[in-house]
């Protein structure tokens, strides 16, 4: 059975490193907080008008940003899913040859006991057998002894068999 080496799990690359990082900041509620106060900051500063409106409504600069982001951030996210996803792949397997051995082991086990039952099958009916031959012998000397103490119940039971 092949063990998952720490190595291929806990060892990334540099650039798996910054994928690790940037998904998992960008999969954060803080930076989901953070990013929609900028926004919401942004918009505001734009339609009130407090400084001067260099983004005004469709807000396409805005727009461009946020392109930009998604657009720079999913690779990285891609990485790191596809580093995740290999790691997945190995302890799935690592599973299946567990599992694989362990029902090798079961049906040994099975075997061993199917084989113990079959001899003490064998060894109860060899017991039986000798039982029945030491009830037959006990039934012939029983009914030697009888008629030699009762010949009057032998002539009786030879006239009944006439």
């Amino acid at each position: 059975m092949k063990k998952i080496s720490k190595s291929q799990i806990s060892r990334p690359s540099r650039g798996e490193k910054i994928a690790d990082i940037v998904t998992a900041t960008v999969g954060s509620w803080k930076f989901i907080l953070i990013q929609s106060s900028l926004l919401a900051l942004w918009i505001v500063l734009n339609v009130i008008g407090w400084i001067k409106h260099w983004d005004e409504y469709p807000f396409i600069l805005l727009n461009l940003a946020l392109s930009f982001q998604a657009a720079y951030a999913t690779p990285f996210i891609l990485m790191s899913q596809n580093r995740q996803s290999e790691i997945d792949r190995l302890k799935a397997q690592q599973d299946l040859d567990i599992n694989t051995k362990a029902e090798m082991e079961i049906e040994a086990l099975h075997e061993k006991l199917d084989s113990l039952r079959d001899r003490e099958i064998a060894e109860l009916n060899r017991m039986l057998t000798m039982q029945n031959e030491t009830i037959q012998r006990l039934e012939t000397m029983l009914s030697k002894e009888i008629a030699a103490n009762h010949p009057e119940g032998n002539s009786h039971n030879a006239a009944q068999s006439q």
